[in-house]
């Protein structure tokens, strides 16, 4: 079992699953959490580059508990079965960061491919609903739990091209928030006991971006690192504060 040392922290000895923890923000905030002394447990659909953040997070942060579990996130049972392996194993599970991304546009509106949706349908709202579904009793058991969504301004303000993607992104928010009306209406008067929030980016960039493109300006973007460091600072903040709430890194639209 895994318990806080106290006074070094809201992270120390929490216990924080990564969904999606093989792309850049997701190696980014393996490292970010295992610095500020969480238990992380990863997860991706590819098990080589899962391998590769798991090791790079530990090989940086000596002694930090980095783990990876190959989990298949369309699949609720698999999602619930991650879940509750990671409760039982480390005694609490204190937050599901969900950094499960991807991106299909179109040149215009009427030259949308519904398989787009289909596509977007899957990798943004499907497994939302089942990290929500399988994660939210023991987010509240943890006492400081957090539900953490990273979504696109484009969701609040689509555009013709981007049609797929922005309804994708706005659904994933609607349910997140839904989630946050769940945890306030458990927590009663004495407020909720965890946290549903989403943090809103314009896009993302990291090093292997600035080095394939060296003369794009990515105006507006929120590096990777940005994202992960806003990440662990959740915590830090009340759950009647943050629940519920849009936490924009980028300016409102």
């Amino acid at each position: 079992m895994t318990t806080s040392t106290g006074g070094q922290g809201p992270l120390e000895g929490a216990v924080i699953a990564v969904a999606g923890a093989a792309g850049p923000a997701g190696r980014a905030t393996l490292l970010r959490l295992a610095e500020a002394g969480a238990t992380v447990v990863g997860s991706d659909a590819d098990a080589a580059r899962l391998a590769e953040a798991v090791d790079a997070a530990r090989y940086a942060h000596g002694g930090a508990t980095v783990i990876g579990d190959t989990v298949d996130l369309l699949d609720l049972e698999q999602t619930r079965t991650w879940a509750d392996r990671t409760e039982k194993e480390f005694g609490r599970i204190d937050g599901l960061v969900h950094l499960v991304g991807g991106w299909r546009g179109a040149k215009s509106f009427a030259g949308a491919d519904l398989s787009d949706w289909d596509l977007l349908h899957n990798l943004l709202i499907r497994t939302v609903q089942h990290t929500s579904l399988a994660f939210h009793e023991g987010l509240e058991r943890s006492g400081n739990g957090r539900y953490l969504l990273t979504s696109a301004a484009g969701a609040s303000k689509p555009t013709a091209g981007n049609a797929a993607y922005a309804a994708s992104k706005a659904a994933a928010e609607a349910w997140t928030l839904a989630l946050a009306d769940a945890f306030r209406k458990s927590g009663g008067e004495e407020g909720p006991r965890a946290a549903a929030a989403i943090l809103v980016v314009k896009a993302l960039v990291n090093d292997q971006m600035r080095a394939e493109r060296p003369n794009a300006k990515f105006a507006g973007f929120t590096d990777v690192t940005e994202l992960a460091e806003a990440i662990a600072g959740v915590w830090s903040r009340p759950a009647r504060e943050v629940n519920g709430k849009r936490l924009w890194l980028t300016p409102e639209p």
